[in-house]
């Protein structure tokens, strides 16, 4: 399920001013058994990792940390379920979202290997 517009408001208003979100999706620390959460954000100039509420997956709470945009995110590990390593930490990722992981790191490391804009204009 893509994150909702009112998760993605709420992750903007963390990030630094003039960023436009690319793609955004949660994760879970491996082995936290889902209890610590965060959320990825690919903007144009960084890759940021959002903490959340306590109780709350999908409710950002601040800056976890912050990537330059040519950090990989991938390749998507899927030995014991999809999980990334970002910045030598693993995080478990949904299979829902193990696309998104391949498109951000497709537009910011082959950006010949997406598909053009169906409708560019909109």
């Amino acid at each position: 399920m893509p994150v909702t517009a009112a998760i993605r408001g709420r992750c903007r208003a963390l990030l630094p001013e003039g960023d436009d979100i690319h793609y955004v999706f949660p994760v879970a620390l491996a082995g936290s058994g889902g209890a610590t959460n965060y959320i990825v954000v690919v903007t144009e100039r960084s890759v940021t990792l959002l903490s959340t509420k306590v109780f709350s997956r999908f409710e950002p709470a601040s800056v976890w940390t912050t990537y330059p945009r040519h950090t990989r995110l991938g390749p998507v590990e899927l030995a014991a379920g999809p999980t990334i390593s970002l910045g030598g930490t693993v995080f478990e990722v949904d299979g829902e979202y193990v696309a998104v992981v391949g498109a951000a790191d497709a537009e910011a490391f082959s950006p010949g290997d997406l598909p053009r804009d169906p409708l560019p204009d909109l």
